[in-house]
């Protein structure tokens, strides 16, 4: 079950993360992996790791938010027939101290960066038959949280963009699905703790992994295995929907 034997796969900010995991599991079920990540040492490092491991990845450098980058790099991939639209950048704020900047820098990667890479993919799934899209969303696109403002409001346009590329492209075998984490533990989460709290990482972190209900931060490998699901033939009946992976927060937080 689950196997990915001779796919081809793009996964955007997979050179860390949530998208560093991806990769190594879609490699691990048998795919070639091309990491595409604004941060091309990163990129190779995970494509090093993955070769160490038996598997087959390549990396790509490309800022998402530049369509002419992404047009690029989808040229130079060609076929495919999995695309995991994982980069991103969250901001901490709130309607009145989110600066014009800011704003404009969430909207350029977490939107215009996922919209750039459907205009460029769509065309090629459908000259390869179909295939599998499967965008990172998250519970801030469900449910308010504290000084998430832009960040929500991209992944509420990801799910919204999710809806629309399922219905528009049924009918070619394509399949778009997102999923919405809770907190996961990655790099991130670390780097974002000893800026803000310095001295009190420890505590903090307690703190914001018992905001799940189910008492911990997901780990990056748990939301790879969803993915690897989405991606499988196994499901296949499966498009248009939102999967929260979220460790019973949007249902159980109240």
């Amino acid at each position: 079950m689950f196997q990915l034997n001779k796919k081809i796969a793009v996964v955007t900010g997979g050179g860390s993360g949530i998208g560093r995991a991806v990769a190594h599991a879609l490699s691990k079920q048998g795919a070639l992996v091309y990491i595409v990540d604004l941060n091309i040492a990163d990129a190779e490092k995970v494509v090093n790791e993955i070769k160490n491991d038996a598997g087959n990845a390549v990396a790509k450098n490309c800022d998402v938010s530049n369509q002419q980058q992404v047009k690029e790099v989808f040229d130079q991939i060609g076929k495919h027939d999995i695309l995991v639209n994982s980069a991103g950048v969250s901001h901490i704020g709130k309607a009145d101290n989110t600066s014009a900047e800011d704003f404009d820098r969430v909207i350029n990667v977490n939107v215009k960066g996922v919209y750039n890479c459907l205009h460029v993919s769509v065309p090629l799934l459908k000259i390869n038959g179909g295939g599998v899209i499967i965008n990172l969303c998250s519970i801030a696109a469900h449910v308010g949280l504290n000084d998430r403002f832009a960040y929500s409001m991209s992944k509420g346009a990801v799910y919204a963009m999710t809806l629309s590329v399922a219905k528009d492209y049924i009918n070619d075998n394509i399949r778009c699905n997102c999923i919405s984490p809770a907190r996961v533990h990655t790099p991130f989460v670390d780097g974002f703790l000893a800026k803000n709290y310095p001295g009190k990482e420890a505590e903090m972190f307690e703190k914001l992994s018992k905001s799940q209900p189910i008492g911990r931060m997901a780990k990056p490998a748990e939301i790879a295995s969803l993915i690897v699901f989405l991606s499988s033939d196994e499901a296949s009946f499966i498009t248009g929907t939102d999967y929260p992976i979220d460790g019973g927060f949007i249902t159980l937080n109240n």
